[in-house]
């Protein structure tokens, strides 16, 4: 067992390339690493889009393949690279879930061309590129907050023309009371808001108040979207 292996990392030395290799490998993965840019600039439109994450898109596809190009069949270097790695801790936090998937997308990209399948990578990107191109720019519905305070005596006319604006559809999350005033939360969607003003012909800030003794009516989207 044990020449067996001490064979195994004999036979597994390092993997000389040529400049030439090198210098191709390099230069394909900095072109793959542009095509994940353009499709993340893409798919990012908004405040939710982080520039300095979309270069270290490419500059993470460039450094895999460099990687991946020194570590070649050498198991010895492989195990060396897992040690290090494994020190490293990163806590930088994922702002939306298809970053995820870009990162993978930039590290299978290096590694394909740090190993010379520039084939697969290239129909690889090109199948996700047009993945992400079709449904990446899919947002889910802003989530809507209303918040209205007013007399307790209105209590339950607020909560009836509430209710009957929005079909019954509108989730009430907080009830706060006084003995002399009662604020009201509900949870409703983007798209619910604006389908019922259509529908009423007037804002719900213009049904409220004429109600009468209402103090205030806040109207706070809940979005994901957070800028960097």
């Amino acid at each position: 067992m044990r020449d067996q292996l001490y064979q195994l990392f004999e036979s597994s030395g390092t993997t000389t390339v040529s400049m030439e290799d090198l210098l191709l490998r390099v230069v394909v993965s900095v072109v793959l690493g542009l095509v994940i840019f353009v499709s993340y600039w893409i798919s990012h439109a908004g405040t939710i889009y982080s520039q300095k994450f979309n270069v270290n898109l490419v500059t993470l596809t460039v450094l895999t393949a460099t990687v991946m190009t020194v570590i070649g069949n050498n198991i010895a270097l492989s195990l060396g690279m897992v040690g290090a790695l494994s020190i490293v801790r990163f806590r930088t936090a994922i702002k939306d879930a298809r970053d995820t998937t870009y990162i993978f997308w930039a590290i299978i990209c290096g590694i394909c061309c740090g190993v010379g399948q520039f084939m697969a990578a290239a129909f690889g990107s090109v199948a996700v590129f047009v993945v992400m191109l079709i449904l990446g720019r899919i947002r889910n519905d802003v989530r809507t907050l209303i918040v209205v305070r007013g007399s307790r005596a209105q209590e339950l006319a607020i909560e009836g023309k509430v209710y009957e604006f929005f079909n019954g559809r509108a989730q009430q999350r907080v009830k706060n009371t006084t003995e002399d005033t009662v604020e009201l939360m509900y949870e409703v969607s983007r798209g619910m808001l604006d389908r019922a003003q259509r529908k009423a012909g007037k804002p719900l800030t213009d049904v409220l108040y004429a109600l009468g003794g209402v103090e205030y009516v806040n109207i706070v989207a809940q979005n994901d979207e957070i800028g960097s």
